[in-house]
């Protein structure tokens, strides 16, 4: 596994020190993250007390060479329409953002690193 694309939730988890994620992502060449991950970021650092420290680090982070932010575009949108169809035809809701990460692991071929089990009702989704 040299690639792989973040959830929000590995992100944060790997700035608390949990010693699983740090080691997978030291073992990784390329960590993608999507633009809705830095917004759910970005939200929550604005409701904390460190939000310029926290945006430092972002930043350190989405400068690393190993790093690579995935935006959304027209293609994205329409893995995101498959995989919202296919969530509704199952009777198996997630939270929005979530089908947003989901598509763009669909759309650059990236397995999902989460810790979220209802990724996992993404029929098809690569999952780390």
């Amino acid at each position: 596994m040299n690639k792989i694309l973040i959830d929000t939730n590995i992100y944060s988890l790997a700035l608390r020190g949990n010693s699983d994620v740090t080691a997978t992502l030291r073992q990784v060449t390329h960590i993608g993250i999507s633009t809705i991950s830095i917004g759910e970021l970005l939200s929550g650092f604005k409701g904390g007390r460190r939000e310029q420290e926290n945006r430092r680090e972002l930043g350190q982070f989405l400068d690393s060479p190993r790093t690579c932010l995935y935006p959304l575009d027209e293609n994205t949108a329409e893995y995101y329409s498959s995989v919202l169809n296919q969530l509704k035809e199952c009777g198996t809701p997630i939270p929005t953002n979530d089908i947003w990460i989901g598509a763009t692991a669909f759309q650059h071929g990236l397995p999902l690193y989460t810790s979220d089990k209802h990724f996992s009702y993404i029929a098809g989704l690569l999952l780390r």
